[in-house]
This record gives structure tokens, C-alpha cells and sequence, in this order.
């Protein structure tokens, strides 16, 4: 009996971890993996295994989801993703809407917009969609002009108007955080600038509004986002307690997009 007892338990305890499924999703630090990690407990709980994947660039993330090495990531917009796809030959799709950082310019050698002088250097993202979005905010500060203002993957080249001659430098996204102390502005992501210890709320010279259209997605393939542990995360991550995180914790510099 005590055999048959013991046997049971085991196959038991094998059905339930054959029943727990394994998630693997790729996020930047912050405040994506944050996110994540808060709702990872509730998760566990249901039976899906969330495995986060920290990624510093924009880049790898989507290419190893494509190439189902990871199952799903968490750190990017729409356009960018739109702008991947077509780029790449991917077709990745987006399973839930989560949060807007609000893009911002940032500088440590002027105050105000007010001060920026004759032939200042601005540093923007060197991808297309957030340099695109990067020249619509300098646009929003009347720094300059563009050619179309509803082109969302304009380049300097698409400047009209340049009044006081600002001088460009197209960078990756994720080292403006560090030369923004040999720049006059810098245009920052804001999960790059939490992580560099900036302040969006205050330390911006402007930021985008709470209208962004450039909420970050959780994203998957065709093949697996609907699957029971990916919905299961989407849930998650639009639940009302995870609302309530982003809004705690960021005050404002994040704010929850559903």
C-alpha cells in the first residue's frame, strides 16, 4: 500500500510539472522586466513558468522571437514593430497593448528649450521610428519644421526648416542616456532614461503627451500567440493590479495604456 501510496505521488507531482508550461519573453530592464517580475507570482499560480529574458537593445529581442528561440518579448511600439517587420521579412504580432513612456528631450547644459543656442548639437535614435518621433517632438518645441509632420519615419533630411541650424547625431537608442553630458540634447526613450537614473517628470524639457499613439506591445508570432499561456500573460499584464503597479511606482514617467 505504501508503495502504491508513494507511486502515486510521484506521477502526481510528474502531471503537474508536465503541466506547467514555460513562457520565455525578452524586455529591456525598465520598465519592462519590472513589469514582468510583478506579475510573474500571479502567473506561477495558473501554471505558466515566466522565464524573463533581459535585452539592452532593440534589435535581438524580435530577431530571436522570429527565430523561436524565445517565445514572445516586451519593449517595443507599433510603428517600431511595423517598421521591423516590413525591414526584416518577420511577422511578428502584437497580443496585448501595455504601457506609453512618453518619449522626452533631455540636456545637461540648458534649462529650457528658450536657451538652446545657434548650431547646438542634438542627439537623436538612430532607428527610424524613434528618430522619426524624436524629430515630431523637436517639431512640438517649434525647434524646427518638417516637411511632413505625419510621417512618423522622417529624418533630418525631411527638416523644412532649421532655424537655429541644430546639428544632428543619429545614435542608438540605448547610448543617449550616455552621451548626453557631450551633447546639447539629447531625445530619450524612457526606459532608457529610468535606467540612467533620469527623472522623465522632472528632468525632461519636454515630454510627450499621455495621447502618444506609441504604446508598448506585448509580441509573439502567428504560431503561438494564442496559445493558453500567452493570453494567460496578456491578461496579466492589462489586469487591474498591474495598472495600479505602473502607477505606483513610475508616477507618471509610465503610465498604463489600457
Amino acid at each position: 500500500m505504501k508503495k502504491l501510496i508513494a507511486a502515486a505521488a510521484l506521477l502526481a507531482a510528474a502531471v503537474t510539472a508536465h503541466a506547467a508550461e514555460k513562457l520565455s519573453v525578452a524586455a529591456t530592464p525598465v520598465p519592462h522586466a519590472e513589469i514582468l517580475e510583478f506579475v510573474k507570482p500571479q502567473l506561477a499560480k495558473e501554471g505558466v513558468d515566466l522565464d524573463v529574458k533581459i535585452f539592452t537593445d532593440y534589435v535581438q529581442p524580435n530577431l530571436q522571437v522570429a527565430q523561436k528561440r524565445l517565445d514572445a518579448n516586451f519593449y517595443q511600439h507599433k510603428p517600431y514593430l511595423d517598421e521591423f517587420n516590413k525591414s526584416r521579412g518577420t511577422d511578428l504580432v502584437p497580443v496585448a497593448q501595455v504601457h506609453v513612456e512618453p518619449f522626452g528631450i533631455y540636456s545637461q547644459k540648458v534649462k529650457s528649450l528658450d536657451e538652446v543656442k545657434e548650431g547646438a548639437t542634438v542627439a537623436i535614435p538612430s532607428d527610424a521610428t524613434n528618430g522619426g518621433r524624436a524629430l515630431l517632438l523637436l517639431e512640438k518645441a517649434g525647434l524646427i519644421a518638417l516637411k511632413d509632420n505625419s510621417n512618423i519615419l522622417a529624418t533630418p533630411r525631411d527638416i523644412a526648416t532649421n532655424p537655429k541650424h541644430l546639428k544632428f547625431k543619429e545614435l542608438e537608442a540605448a547610448t543617449l542616456p550616455r552621451v548626453l553630458n557631450q551633447v546639447d540634447l539629447a531625445l530619450i526613450n524612457t526606459n532608457y532614461a529610468l535606467e540612467a537614473k533620469l527623472n522623465p517628470t522632472k528632468d525632461a524639457l519636454l515630454l510627450e503627451g499621455k495621447e502618444s499613439p506609441y504604446a508598448n506591445l506585448l509580441v509573439a508570432r502567428p504560431d503561438n500567440k494564442d496559445s493558453d499561456a500567452m493570453q494567460k500573460l496578456a491578461k496579466a499584464l492589462t489586469s487591474p493590479e498591474t495598472k495600479k503597479f505602473i502607477e505606483d511606482k513610475y508616477n507618471g514617467a509610465v503610465a498604463p495604456a489600457f
